[in-house]
């Protein structure tokens, strides 16, 4: 296989030698083979970025031409879409039809909303003798998730683009070759220097870096709960503006009247999307007593048509998990589960981080199983006798991100207002682009998407006459 390698960071609009010779190898989850390397970035190439976006902010935000910058980027940003498809297959093992469909359309579906609202934003208001104005936060640091190594840096980049913020972006080490497609892009399509600036590194330093510098007026961050912790405090340091989208344990709720075949199959698949490696998957299944039985066995057989394996396989369902750090995580809370394991025997290759589809049965809502964010292929059945036990039951978690109702129009809507989190989609409602995304609790501050994604990126003025 060609090397992948992209020995360079990208600063002031430049290919820039890293301060320091030390790499970072990018693994094929699939195979364990290294695919190439990216720089160790360094606190120095930290700084060197952060005063690129200093210098490059004034003239972007006053730029009168945003609109056609992002337009032009997502032109060149869609001629690579087979090519981020197949980035991602490698470096992350998503299945093709995914990467196709979601690791490539999610992104660019953004990153066309974003260029619609540079050009047509908000309409400006005016309350009593005052005139609202919004205006760019500054220098945004951006820092992106493994999961959905593409979409997570563009809902981030191009919604602070759109507000006329530049950026400095870390994306994660594990999956960082898909974010040097966007900069080709960026490149291509003329955005200026210094707007748009990519450290590669770990958390702990390059992270950690753009957390605490006093030249980033926002930090943006997807990952996890204990390390959005952290950023908030370093960022507390200097009252500077945090916006966190964090972990997930999303309940999805059968409800009495509910199409139970419909619902325990889209329930299934929602689990299982990226391999479970999904912030608001439907991990947790709430059933009605009356369908329970049912919908275990039918959950049971739905998992075992998964096909496990070769991410460029048409038949492959399901991939591997990104590292063997976070296959060994997913088997560990599987080996400690005491609920009762109703399938999760499905052959997986040898050589790669697969794990099996496993699903849980009788699981109890306060056990580890239900409680805590495994990010793997594990499903756990819970049965609830009311609604009012079922919204219970959701609701009995640190986090408050996602979920899903089944059952009639009205009882369902009743229902999931009950629900504290983020977004709830009614008997399979699709996922909206430009609805806020972000969550309650322990899952997050702030939203991303959409215009009230744009406003994270914005400060508000109040001008009086």
């Amino acid at each position: 296989m060609t090397s992948l390698d992209r020995p360079h960071l990208y600063i002031g609009g430049e290919w820039v030698t890293p301060a320091s010779a030390d790499t970072i190898a990018v693994e094929n989850p699939a195979t364990e083979e290294v695919l190439g390397h990216v720089p160790a970035g360094t606190t120095a190439d930290v700084d060197r970025a952060v005063a690129a976006a200093q210098a490059a902010f004034a003239g972007w935000a006053a730029a009168t031409d945003r609109a056609a910058v992002l337009d032009r980027l997502h032109t060149s940003l869609a001629s690579r879409a087979a090519k981020i498809a197949e980035t991602v297959g490698l470096e992350l093992g998503a299945p093709l039809k995914i990467a196709k469909a979601v690791q490539a359309g999610l992104p660019l579906a953004v990153l066309r909303s974003y260029a619609d609202l540079a050009a047509q934003p908000p309409a400006a208001r005016t309350i009593g003798n005052s005139s609202i104005e919004h205006e760019p936060i500054g220098v945004v640091g951006a820092i992106t998730p493994w999961n959905y190594p593409l979409h997570q840096v563009v809902a981030k980049v191009a919604a602070a683009l759109a507000a006329g913020c530049t950026v400095v972006l870390k994306p994660s080490e594990l999956t960082p070759l898909v974010a040097f497609l966007l900069v080709d892009a960026a490149e291509e399509a003329g955005v200026p220097a210094g707007v748009l600036n990519v450290v590669t590194g770990t958390g702990p330093v390059v992270g950690a870096a753009i957390a605490g510098h006093p030249g980033v007026d926002m930090v943006s961050f997807t990952g996890s709960t204990a390390t959005g912790r952290a950023i908030t405090h370093a960022a507390a340091d200097r009252i500077a503006r945090v916006a966190l989208e964090l972990g997930g344990k999303s309940a999805n709720i059968i409800l009495e009247d509910a199409d139970v075949v419909r619902a325990v199959k889209m329930g299934v698949g929602n689990a299982f999307l990226n391999s479970g490696q999904t912030c608001t998957a439907w991990t947790r299944m709430l059933v009605h007593r009356s369908h329970y039985d049912e919908a275990v066995a039918l959950a049971a057989k739905t998992t075992d048509g998964y096909t496990v394996g070769d991410p460029f396989s048409p038949e492959t369902r399901l991939g591997p998990l990104v590292s063997r750090a976070q296959r060994d995580r997913v088997l560990g809370f599987i080996e400690r589960a005491t609920a009762r394991r109703v399938t999760g025997n499905s052959p997986v290759p040898q050589v790669g981080h697969f794990v099996a589809p496993t699903v849980f049965a009788d699981v109890d809502p306060d056990s580890e199983l239900a409680q805590e964010e495994i990010f793997g292929p594990v499903l756990s059945i819970i049965p609830f006798s009311s609604d009012d036990e079922a919204v219970a039951i959701a609701n009995n978690s640190k986090y408050g991100l996602a979920g899903g109702v089944w059952g009639s129009d009205e009882r369902a809507l009743s229902v999931a207002r009950r629900l504290r989190t983020g977004q709830v989609d009614l008997n399979g409602g699709s996922f909206n682009p430009v609805a806020p995304f972000g969550g309650y609790k322990q899952s997050g501050v702030g939203r991303e998407l959409g215009e009230f994604g744009l406003s994270e990126f914005q400060q508000v003025k109040a001008i009086q006459r």
